[in-house]
């Protein structure tokens, strides 16, 4: 049984309580990274391709965060991400196969690291056709079966 957060989870809450019933989503949010990236690149690289999702597909952001004592939170995302990672080869693959599914996509290339503001990263992109983007990552959004095949044979990040 998968869980909300995606993955198969134990029987209770902690305190005796069952746990709540599973969510299966029928969309999926999807982040890919490519193999060969040191830690501080691969969580940097995430946090950029989902702050795309979160912007470019408003529905996969929930409601704000309340505490107790009523301080507002910031809206997160919905459902769960997943994170993969795969080869450069694997990468391109699923970047050719989003784009020809027309599925809402993000992505960053290695000339990313060497940016330092938002429009030389825009520009970096521009710069270079589709097929030859350097891709270390890219992030992406639809229906559970079409990002599943976009995402063929790339495995869970450890």
């Amino acid at each position: 049984m998968e869980t909300q957060h995606g993955r198969t989870g134990g029987t209770g809450t902690g305190d005796g309580a069952p746990a709540p019933p599973a969510v299966r989503f029928d969309t999926k949010i999807a982040v890919l990274l490519r193999d060969d990236l040191a830690v501080w690149q691969r969580l940097n690289v995430t946090a950029f391709l989902v702050s795309g999702l979160g912007t470019g597909c408003p529905e996969v952001v929930g409601e704000p965060y309340a505490d107790a004592d009523g301080t507002a939170y910031l809206p997160m995302f919905r459902q769960p991400v997943l994170v993969l990672e795969g080869t450069k080869e694997v990468l391109g693959s699923a970047h050719t196969r989003a784009l020809g599914r027309r599925l809402p996509l993000s992505v960053f290339t290695s000339d990313l690291f060497s940016t330092g503001n938002d429009e030389d990263n825009r520009a970096a992109v521009r710069a270079v056709p589709a097929d030859l983007l350097d891709l270390v990552g890219l992030a992406v959004y639809g229906p559970r079966n079409a990002v599943d095949k976009v995402l063929k044979g790339a495995r869970m990040h450890p």
